[in-house]
Formats: structure tokens, sequence, C-alpha cells
């Protein structure tokens, strides 16, 4: 067999395709799997959690991000874009003042950014926020 650079290119497209139907992970199943481990599989609510990002960040190697939930006690952010998507967690004791943390985040692209707070409670709140990349910060 002759290796032409149409056959290269042939044997390259196919490969792409066969990776796409096979089910390589997507970065959004990532996030959905890393919620799930985070609140045990139970269900979260929207609301009773503030996240705070830009709507478009410049530079994605550093963009600010607040997150606020009274009562909380540990708040996950994750990104969904993201190879890894597990940004930080932060823990909150009993005494803890305030239930609120900031922090600057690295985004690769364009993604959601989402906060999944366990409530002292055991019950879980969600919310997410879309941020607008122009410069990748992972690589990009």
């Amino acid at each position: 067999m002759k290796l032409t650079r149409r056959s290269l290119l042939a044997l390259g497209s196919g490969t792409s395709v066969f990776a796409m139907v096979a089910g390589l992970p997507a970065f959004a199943s990532l996030t959905d799997d890393a919620v799930a481990a985070f609140t045990g599989g139970e269900a979260t609510t929207e609301g009773g959690i503030t996240l705070t990002a830009p709507e478009i960040a410049e530079n994605g190697n550093t963009v600010p991000i607040s997150v606020e939930a009274p009562g909380a006690a540990e708040i996950t952010i994750l990104a969904d874009g993201n190879p890894v998507p597990n940004v930080v967690t932060f823990k909150f004791g009993p005494m803890s003042a305030s239930r609120s943390a900031a922090t600057r985040i690295r985004l690769a692209k364009t993604q959601n950014v989402v906060a999944v707070a366990k409530m002292e409670d055991g019950s879980f709140q969600m919310t997410k926020a879309n941020v607008k990349v122009t410069i990748g910060g992972c690589g990009g």
C-alpha cells in the first residue's frame, strides 16, 4: 500500500470521527461527575448562593470571582470548559463570621463557572455564571 497525503488525511479524519462517535468524555460530563461526587448524587436546587464573575474576561489566566452562600458548610467552584473542572473548594467552620470567599481562577476558554454549596442542613444549592474569555488561560 502506498501512503499518500490523501490517504493519510482520510485516515486522520476517519480516526477523528471514530473518536467523536466512540464517546470520549466531554468536559460537560466531567463537570456533572464532579457535581455528583460533591453532592453524593443528591439533587441540587437553584438559589441561595451568589456567584460574582465578570461577563467578559480579557485574560483567562486571572479571572476574579467571588461566591457567597449564607449558611453554607462548603462551597466548590467548577469550570466546565477546563480540562480539569475542579477549581477550588472552600470549607467553613461553625464559627465562620461570613460564608463567602474570593479568588482568581484560570479559564481555558469561554465557559460556565459553576458554584455548588453544601448547606448546614445537608441540602445543596447551585448557580452558574457564563464568562466570555478573549485570551485563553490554559494554553489557549
